[in-house]
């Protein structure tokens, strides 16, 4: 049987897992010592993506409409009879993502800090502060400052920073989100979303812009919530563009290592999801073919682009 090492423990990793498992020997290494800690998303996800992820996450909430500020003042609200969109507790998503690769047949090692790889003629020897382990193919899947891109020699993408809090404050339509746009968030934007009795507040901004916590404060006092009492808070990043390549040597990326977000949003999972495929049908026909060269992995870049 072939075998993989996956670097990430998140979602990208966790599908990618899932899906190799069965007809690879299949190992996930994560820095963390569990799935979905700390998390750096505001959980708010399509349907379509909650089927593609093949789980049941708990639902927080779920979102019909968006009621979006301009700058000068102008507002625009829409609003559908279908949900677009729902507010999944992401440490429980990320945790049933990891449990239903591990039910596959993966391997999880947490506390494992990815630190290099070796390309050997036969195999790619992968270094970890666990030691060694030696496999046909690497996986990255540790996000947008992703090390396995860096030891293909390749740059990260560009990113956004943001910051998000949740605060003591029940917004009066539990429907609807609220979204700004301009120097609140510049270069991204702002949004609001409701969660029963607490309200999350978060932006994105360009990395010139300066630090996204002054933004944010900015953010509270405009909408008045900066006497709230703030119950959490997380900060990360976002990439918005792509890298130079997902493939290499024995060597594959998804999810945000690989830059798949949307350019809109910056949403990670869905494209993810819908490269995912493309990943395992790519390495499955590597394996039969005892061929992990680049030319060979190249496939899934041409498939998943087409696909998104």
């Amino acid at each position: 049987m072939a075998s993989a090492v996956i670097v990430g423990g998140g979602p990208a990793g966790s599908m990618a897992a899932r899906l190799l498992a069965g007809r690879f020997d299949v190992t996930v290494l994560d820095s963390r010592e569990t799935s979905g800690k700390p998390v750096q998303c505001t959980g708010l996800i399509t349907e379509d993506t909650v089927r593609m992820s093949g789980i049941r996450p708990d639902i927080l909430n779920t979102i019909y409409g968006a009621k979006v500020h301009f700058p000068g003042g102008g507002i625009i609200s829409v609003r559908s009879e279908k949900p677009k969109g729902v507010l999944v507790d992401r440490y429980d998503f990320d945790t049933r993502m990891a449990d239903a690769a591990r039910d596959a047949g993966a391997e999880y090692r947490y506390s494992d800090r990815y630190t290099g790889a070796e390309l050997l003629p036969d195999k790619v020897s992968v270094h970890s502060s666990g030691g060694r382990t030696d496999a046909d193919l690497l996986i990255g899947a540790d996000g947008h400052t992703s090390s396995v891109l860096r030891s293909m020699g390749f740059a990260a993408p560009r990113f956004v920073r943001g910051m998000q809090v949740d605060i003591k404050h029940r917004m009066e339509d539990q429907e609807t989100m609220e979204l700004r746009v301009g120097s609140l968030a510049p270069g991204f934007f702002s949004w609001e979303i409701p969660l029963g009795d607490l309200t999350r507040v978060g932006l994105c901004a360009r990395w010139s812009a300066g630090p996204p916590s002054d933004h944010l404060s900015r953010l509270l006092r405009k909408t008045g919530l900066d006497t709230k009492e703030v119950v959490s808070k997380i900060s990360g990043k976002i990439p918005v563009g792509g890298v130079e390549q997902t493939f290499g040597d024995r060597t594959m990326l998804i999810g945000d290592a690989a830059g798949q977000v949307k350019p809109v949003s910056g949403g990670g999972l869905y494209p993810m999801f819908k490269a995912a495929p493309h990943l395992a049908s790519v390495a499955f026909d590597a394996a039969e073919e005892g061929d992990f060269s680049s030319g060979m992995l190249s496939a899934y870049e041409r498939r998943w682009k087409k696909e998104i």
